[in-house]
């Protein structure tokens, strides 16, 4: 099978979101099946490999909205989208630390693709972790659900507003190797739902995450039915612009999107003015979108830096601080990445967002 046909298996033509979910996720074929993405030697860094301290806010933020929850005997947390592990792995650490909460929690990762989960159970290694395909085995007790890097993760539907009609972007594959892009008539049930949104009703050019919404209705349908929240960390924007927010990332270098496909990852923008939307529409409070850099600011990563800072070797001390940088300067993640909180709760004073 030559290089390009195999990612279209039997279509000649496919919409933008199901292409690239068979370069990224084909069982055979698709990136996430085939390559270790995570750190320098991968092709793209994540905050929770950047930097334990990360890892250290989240797990302190989930702790104490265990505690704003009246501290339950039971309390499920879900990772979603858990990467290589090292977030849990430091909230299982810190856990130790917290014997009531310790006892408490029920901690569960919602990972679909079987070459992830083999990694994070190896850098995990704990018979009381549960991997789920789904909710509904959530029980007894609040939850409280968080993601790093999930929801760009999601392949996309891309459409066009031309005069008083929407049409969707697909890519046809010609001669077996040549990959061009067309725009073909939207479903119904597309614009429907694409006009449903107040937030996209100015733009020509609309990228709509369909399955992550999907995914998203099933969260907060359990955030209703036990009480609960969602916390989401990602890169993306509040003010819509009409650009096509699709990149290839590959050995930590930008990579040409139609280029080395299932060998570079490929991600894109989150439109965090329609996740707040969309939320709302579920009946859920949101909190404002803040910044990552005012979200661990908040949780108190500088001061904890400087407290581990003390006992460390000068080269020690230097790399500490370059990773912190790395999380917090508004030129690199800081104001880049955005946090959102989604929630059904009676109290609404969460750590972070104060």
């Amino acid at each position: 099978m030559r290089s390009n046909q195999k990612f279209f298996l039997k279509s000649k033509s496919l919409p933008v979101d199901k292409f690239f979910s068979n370069v990224l996720y084909n069982f055979k074929f698709g990136y996430y099946s085939n390559v270790y993405p995570f750190g320098k030697k991968g092709d793209f860094v994540t905050a929770p490999t950047l930097s334990k301290l990360y890892s250290e806010m989240i797990s302190i933020w989930i702790i104490s909205t265990w505690e704003i929850f009246g501290k339950p005997k039971n309390i499920n947390i879900v990772e979603l989208g858990p990467g290589d592990g090292s977030l849990i792995k430091i909230l299982l650490n810190i856990s130790k630390k917290f014997p009531k909460f310790n006892s408490a929690k029920k901690i569960y990762l919602f990972e679909q693709n079987n070459f992830l989960k083999k990694i994070q159970k190896r850098k995990i290694n704990d018979s009381n972790i549960k991997w789920i395909k789904n909710f509904s085995t959530l029980k007894d007790g609040p939850v409280i659900f968080f993601g790093n890097e999930f929801f760009d993760a999601i392949p996309i539907k891309q459409f066009q507003q031309i005069n008083d009609s929407i049409v969707e972007k697909y890519f046809i594959l010609k001669k077996d190797t040549q990959i061009i892009e067309t725009f073909k008539k939207a479903k119904k049930s597309d614009i429907s739902l694409i006009k449903s949104y107040k937030v996209l009703k100015e733009q020509k050019f609309i990228e709509f995450p369909k399955s992550g919404l999907n995914i998203l209705e099933k969260v907060s349908k359990t955030i209703s039915r036990l009480k609960g929240c969602l916390l989401m960390i990602d890169y993306g924007y509040l003010k819509p612009n009409n650009q096509n927010t699709l990149q290839s990332v590959m050995n930590n270098k930008k990579n040409n999107l139609l280029e080395n496909l299932g060998k570079a990852d490929i991600t894109y923008h989150v439109n965090f003015s329609l996740l707040r939307e969309f939320f709302q529409k579920k009946n859920l409070k949101v909190k404002k979108v803040i910044t990552q850099k005012d979200f661990l600011k908040n949780m108190g990563i500088l001061e904890r830096a400087e407290i581990i800072a003390k006992n460390m070797l000068f080269r020690e001390k230097t790399n500490l601080y370059l990773r912190l940088k790395r999380l917090l300067s508004p030129k690199l993640m800081g104001n880049l990445f955005k946090v959102i909180l989604a929630f059904k709760f009676e109290k609404s004073d969460y750590f972070g967002f104060r």
